[in-house]
């Protein structure tokens, strides 16, 4: 069985201070001090997908291996958290209004991960609501999702592989060390090829909007165990919708829409269905058919770009979009922009906010039930969706 180096082992073969660039290739400052958490090598027909794509006991692979580049750090590079800690909302003093946080909710628990720190790190394995998760964020995509941690009956944590695919972070789970496309949550190479992720419905919204909703929640701490300005933006400038993804992709971009324009995606394969941001930004509320189950996809005011300005905290103004079915005691429901950052149903004028609250009205209390969805930018989305159909409001 081969061991391999620690984070910290491989920033102490590095004289103890590296830059290395983080899954979009920008500067990120190695750990300076001890750390027990190591990988090994797994007891696996076929060995390890870290050490040899090609390996022949593995079954056929779900993408071109030419198609997987290095974006530069090695295997748990960008270290993933795996001891998170938590602070209550009521003493979070660091972040601010419009910052953006991903809110998980599993049963009946919420908590929520500031993108200031998951974008140093882009995994964080945590247990919700007694659930095993992955919260997974890649700055390259703009994409927040979390997965059951729990593959075929057993327990395993992801890291980050330090390989890219589409510019879209590729997982690999400590178990077997298969490798995981983070849009897919499938596994691409390795033992584990073919199976399957179950993904938990994930949004990104303003910080002001968690805490009013969840005042008792818990949220990701910024200690870490590790060093890092998580204050500071890597990507400045990334998110200008006239500029490039970062690596080479494996197709040409999908002409419908700039690379980078933003897209709100629902569902897969055939039933795959994407708007444009700024369309539903000024629709307010967009209904979407996904394999004939009514979607709603809403979008308020509340929330700034994490990777515009060099501080995440100060990016443009962007908003919150959520995805629902639109659909409750079994009543299809119609939904449209209503007044002060709010959404109205047009059966009852109930209002609702960004969690899919009814927050006054007939319907005060209820709530719908959200659907995974894709906060992302177009070329990522289409490079997993390429059947995808572009819904113009």
């Amino acid at each position: 069985m081969r061991t391999r180096l620690p984070r910290t082992g491989v920033a102490a073969a590095l004289a103890g201070f590296l830059l290395l660039t983080a899954c979009s290739g920008a500067d990120v400052e190695a750990d300076a001090g001890p750390s027990d958490a190591s990988s090994t090598t797994p007891d696996a027909p076929g060995g390890s997908a870290l050490d040899d794509l090609r390996d022949p006991a593995f079954p056929e692979p779900l993408l071109p291996l030419d198609d997987l580049l290095s974006g530069g750090p090695p295997p748990d590079g960008i270290p993933a958290i795996d001891d998170p800690r938590h602070e209550p909302v009521a003493d979070v003093d660091w972040l601010e209004d419009d910052e953006a946080v991903l809110s998980l909710t599993v049963g009946a628990e919420t908590r929520a991960y500031p993108l200031r720190v998951l974008t140093w790190h882009e995994i964080a394995n945590d247990t919700v609501g007694g659930v095993p998760v992955a919260v997974t964020y890649c700055p390259l995509c703009n994409s927040g999702v979390a997965f059951e941690r729990t593959v075929e009956g057993e327990e395993t944590t992801f890291g980050v592989s330090g390989l890219l695919y589409a510019d879209n972070l590729v997982m690999f789970d400590r178990a077997t060390e298969s490798l995981w496309p983070q849009l897919t949550g499938r596994a691409a190479v390795g033992v584990r090829t073919g199976t399957e992720l179950r993904s938990i419905p994930m949004g990104t919204v303003g910080w002001a909007q968690f805490r009013e909703e969840h005042p008792d929640a818990l949220v990701l701490s910024r200690e870490t165990g590790h060093a890092r300005d998580y204050g500071r933006n890597p990507y400045v400038g990334y998110d200008d919708p006239g500029s490039d993804p970062l690596f080479p992709l494996p197709e040409a971009p999908d002409g419908r829409l700039p690379a980078k324009a933003r897209v709100v995606g629902v569902g897969t394969g055939a039933d795959a269905v994407a708007v444009e941001r700024a369309r539903l930004a000024a629709a307010g509320a967009v209904a979407v058919d996904v394999g004939g189950r009514p979607v709603t996809l809403w979008h308020l005011p509340g929330q700034r770009s994490a990777l515009g300005a060099a501080e995440v905290a100060e990016g443009a103004e962007i908003g919150t979009v959520a995805a629902f079915v639109a659909r409750l005691d079994g009543e299809d429901l119609h939904f449209a922009r209503g007044t002060e950052g709010t959404i109205t149903d047009g059966a009852t004028g109930s209002t609702w906010n960004a969690f899919g609250r009814a927050t006054d009205g007939p319907l005060t209390g209820r709530r719908l039930r959200p659907v995974v969805h894709l906060d992302t930018f177009w070329f990522s989305w289409v490079a997993f969706q390429p059947g995808t159909a572009l819904v113009s409001p």
